[in-house]
Order: structure tokens, then sequence, then C-alpha cells
């Protein structure tokens, strides 16, 4: 009995395979579709330049940030416009040492923390929580008159 099963299960495997293979052949009797008309082909005018090859439209022109613009996209995280909390005190993490307000050469978290929020605190006007660009620009570090009063190398 199982004789029969498996002379009837390849039977039709073969008749599958057959008309698989009579389906292919078919295909590639049919003639390739008709190839697209090239384009038209416009006289150059002799007064015009020749546009080079590849050269596509100019690229855009970045625009100048001031100082204050830049420094205010380097807190501005996540390029939303506002300065949050967290966005102002994740920048400062460099400047522990000068921060140091009881001397001992340690700066903990909390020294830390407390002069950037009351800075923040003094720098957010309208205590929304968040700091706009005017009064981001109220935070910058003011430049003493000895390092503005030197001169720089020009070598």
């Amino acid at each position: 009995m199982g004789r029969y099963i498996a002379g009837a299960v390849s039977a039709m495997l073969l008749i599958a395979a057959g008309l698989f293979i009579w389906e292919t052949v078919a295909r590639q009797d049919e003639p390739p579709p008709p190839a697209p008309p090239p384009p038209a082909v416009e006289s150059p005018d002799p007064m015009e330049a020749p546009e080079p090859a590849g050269m596509g439209p100019p690229p855009p022109e970045a625009t100048e940030l001031t100082r204050e613009q830049r420094r205010f996209g380097r807190y501005d995280r996540d390029r939303d416009g506002i300065i949050t909390r967290v966005e102002m005190m994740s920048s400062r993490t460099n400047s522990f040492r000068q921060l140091d307000t009881n001397g001992d050469n340690y700066l903990t978290f909390e020294e830390w923390a407390v002069r950037t929020s009351e800075r923040f605190a003094g720098a957010d006007a309208d205590g929304s929580g968040t700091l706009t660009p005017e009064e981001f620009a109220t935070t910058r570090q003011r430049r003493s008159s000895s390092s503005s009063s030197r001169s720089r190398c020009n070598c």
C-alpha cells in the first residue's frame, strides 16, 4: 500500500515539475518589451555655455551664527529653542574645580548642583523653569579686563 502512495506522490511531483518547466520555456519565447524612445535632443545654442555634466543646483548657503547663538546651541541639546535645567546642568561637568565652595579641593555633586541651580534661577527671569535665548545671554561669563587687554600673537 505504501508503494502506491509513494508512486502517486512521485507522479504528482513530476507533473508539477513538468508544468513549471513548460511555463518557464513559454515565457522565454515571448519577445521582450520595446525599448523606450530616446529623449529628444535640442540643438545647442551657440551663445550659451555648455553646462558641465554632473553639476546640480548650488549647495545651500550656511547662515552665520552669532557667538551667543552658537553658545546657546551647545546647551540646547534637543534643539527645541529653550534650555531646560537638565540641559544646563549636563554641560557644566567640566567646571567642578571652579565651583568648589568650601575649598577642600573636592567638589561634591551637591556643591555643583546648588551653584548651577542658583545660576539657572538667577537667569530665569520669568520663573518658567526654562531659559529663552535672551535669558540665556545673561549667563555668559564676563571677560576680565586683564584678559581683554592681552594682545594675541599673529604668528
